[in-house]
């Protein structure tokens, strides 16, 4: 791992400490040594031309990441791309953005608005990918946008962080399948996100996944100081593929319940 990929990962990690203090619990309560193999760092983001995918991607294809595969979320009205490094050790990283236009006028007025804030200077270095919040937002607004998108509260009121980290149960060596690790994560108090069951996907698709509910943080709107949903930890197990080497994309139909682990309620 080259020292510029570790710099960058390891601010992203700490950024989101910061708002997630369970991540480091969870990480010492499922690893023994240095087996906690990050599988995947997911971001969220707006289609405007000054913030999209291709904007924050960019950080990560000059250090040496390819575009991997891309996904549709209807319902959700989002649109994504991972990508990942030939360096398998390295994290796969999945960028989804909101498709802003899809939404009523007062919401794309309060998007438009944040987008507006954000420093383009700031978009064309590494650090957009753990500099937060860099624009005003009220709670009143927040309240808006959560009543058309949790996600697009969620990425207004956090701004650019990431949203989760992922734990590849593939290299753990005290589980060895999913089962066990979420039953260890229950035992020890912390809720898993049961939209579409506590496990999402199965060997058929080669991937399974489940995730902890999100942390709550403090976050400072312009009017008041509410704690809101703030980021969550997830757990991946691949399955290999007929050449042996392990599948690396990502099935829409699980992201799409895995999202919801920022959710208030599900």
């Amino acid at each position: 791992m080259s020292v510029e990929v570790k710099k960058l990962f390891d601010n992203i990690w700490q950024n989101y400490l910061q708002v997630t203090p369970s991540a480091e619990k969870i990480h010492q309560l499922l690893g023994s040594g240095s087996d906690v193999i990050n599988d995947h760092v997911a971001y969220r983001t707006f289609n405007h031309e000054k913030v999209n995918i291709e904007k924050l991607a960019q950080h990560l294809l000059a250090l040496g990441y390819k575009e991997g595969g891309e996904y549709h979320f209807e319902a959700k009205k989002l649109y994504a791309k991972h990508f990942e490094h030939e360096d398998d050790t390295l994290p796969k990283v999945f960028i989804s953005e909101l498709l802003v236009e899809e939404f009523s006028p007062q919401a794309q007025a309060i998007i438009n608005k944040v987008v507006d804030h954000i420093d383009a200077s700031l978009v064309a270095t590494p650090e957009l990918l753990y500099s937060g919040r860099n624009w005003p937002l009220s709670y009143e607004e927040y309240q808006t946008l959560l009543a058309e998108s949790e996600y697009a509260a969620w990425l207004s009121a956090w701004g650019y962080r990431a949203n989760h980290f992922t734990v590849s149960i593939n290299y753990l060596e005290n589980f060895d399948d999913i089962e066990q690790v979420n039953q260890c994560l229950k035992d020890a108090g912390y809720a898993l996100n049961a939209s579409g069951g506590e496990i999402k996907g199965n060997a058929e698709v080669k991937l399974e996944q489940s995730s902890t509910m999100a942390d709550k943080a403090k976050v400072e709107f312009s009017d008041q100081t509410v704690e809101i949903p703030s980021c969550f930890y997830e757990f991946a197990k691949r399955y290999p593929l007929e050449n042996g080497k392990l599948y690396t994309g990502f099935v829409a139909a699980s992201a799409d319940k895995i999202f919801e682990s920022t959710n208030s309620k599900i």
